[in-house]
């Protein structure tokens, strides 16, 4: 299993069924995305996912496409305004966020965490004066982290969860919880996921502005690029709007797992490294003004995209971390820029060219299967040349 299927799975990090697939596009070039949505099909018929949708934006328009269901109740199919929990594609905003502050002087990236969070980061050999604001969102801190502590594991990725999943949890806790354990490695020497992270991050968000992190990642990236689907909850348990239902058996396997809807839950815990909600549209905004260069200044751009290597470590094959994003090689030799995230009943993925132009972004409503793995035959359909595929 991978380490974002562990990580996920500790964190966040309807029995199997065969539905017809209903697809709907917005132009006039299904053909040219038939295979993801033969990969939608299979997600459905043979993986056994309550249901799928992909969004594709190339210089042609938009495709969207669908298979299963948004309610397994009503039988309601998905739809593209649809919003859903993004999960760790959260890191992404926060590193955004990060890199408008430094590109404002508020901060720098060789700032320690002992700067700005003096004496947080300290017990069990974790010292926040040797890791700085960079370190953080590459993944190279060493910080242990949270969600791989034992009660964390027991309250949030066991069938317990059901009776925590409205717990109110605040990130100093979190944080708490991480320096009970040894870092993972010493600052600088490996890489590891580690939502402890981008807890700190967006801790430090709070501290430099003196605003919440929520408001934060709306007044510099969610209202100047009008995306108005999307939000931090806080500790909203309901998502708002139209969505679709999240699915989960919570790690349990088996024909006989039992499925849980966890549409409603507070995404506390998750916060800066992986409680946001959106959309497919937002999604595609977002990234593409990413992508493109139109939200950071070139030397901020610079630092998100340089990546350190992930070889090694139990995580999603041929990838590579930036700062709250990674690059990922398919088979055919292309590579996709991007992120992807988890959180109970909802696995999305947002990837494409490094200039934006391409883009996909897929999301399934159930946690079960190998969404990574579907997700990566979603995107060689889509962006590996045809005669390789």
């Amino acid at each position: 299993m991978t380490r974002i299927l562990r990580t996920a799975a500790c964190l966040l990090a309807a029995a199997a069924m065969t539905v017809n697939a209903s697809p709907a596009v917005a132009d006039d070039h299904a053909d040219d995305h038939a295979g993801v949505q033969r990969v939608l099909d299979q997600a459905v018929a043979r993986d056994g996912l309550p249901g799928i949708l992909a969004d594709v934006r190339d210089s042609r328009g938009t495709w969207f496409g669908t298979a299963g269901v948004a309610d397994t109740a009503t039988g309601r199919a998905r739809r593209q305004q649809d919003r859903f929990r993004v999960g760790s594609i959260t890191k992404t905003f926060t590193s955004a966020v990060v890199l408008k502050l430094a590109a404002e002087g508020r901060l720098s990236l060789d700032d320690t965490v002992d700067k700005w969070l003096p004496g947080v980061v300290r017990g069990n050999g974790h010292d926040g004066s040797r890791i700085t604001i960079r370190r953080l969102l590459n993944g190279t801190s060493g910080i242990f982290a949270y969600t791989l502590d034992q009660t964390m594991i027991t309250n949030y990725a066991t069938p317990a969860f059901m009776d925590h999943r409205f717990d109110v949890v605040r990130p100093e806790k979190l944080v708490k919880i991480a320096m009970t354990h040894p870092p993972s490695f010493a600052p600088g020497t490996a890489w590891g996921y580690s939502n402890t992270n981008y807890v700190l991050a967006g801790m430090i968000i709070e501290k430099v502005t003196g605003r919440s992190y929520a408001e934060e990642v709306a007044r510099r990236i969610t209202r100047p690029l009008g995306m108005t689907a999307t939000y931090v909850p806080g500790d909203e348990a309901k998502l708002r709007g139209p969505h679709a239902r999240h699915y989960t058996k919570l790690q349990v396997t088996g024909p006989d797992a039992k499925v849980h809807d966890t549409t409603d839950m507070n995404a506390s815990w998750a916060w800066a490294a992986g409680g946001m909600v959106s959309t497919t549209g937002d999604l595609h905004t977002f990234y593409r003004a990413l992508l493109s260069g139109r939200l950071l200044p070139p030397a901020q751009q610079k630092e998100m995209f340089t990546t350190v290597s992930t070889e090694g470590v139990p995580w999603i094959d041929n990838t590579a971390y930036g700062l709250g994003v990674f690059s990922q090689k398919l088979s055919c030799g292309v590579t996709a820029w991007g992120n992807g995230g988890f959180i109970h009943g909802s696995w999305t993925y947002a990837m494409g060219t490094r200039d934006g132009k391409r883009m996909l972004v897929t999301n399934v409503n159930g946690d079960w299967a190998n969404p990574i793995s579907i997700f990566a035959k979603e995107l060689e359909a889509e962006l590996c040349p045809p005669g390789s595929r």
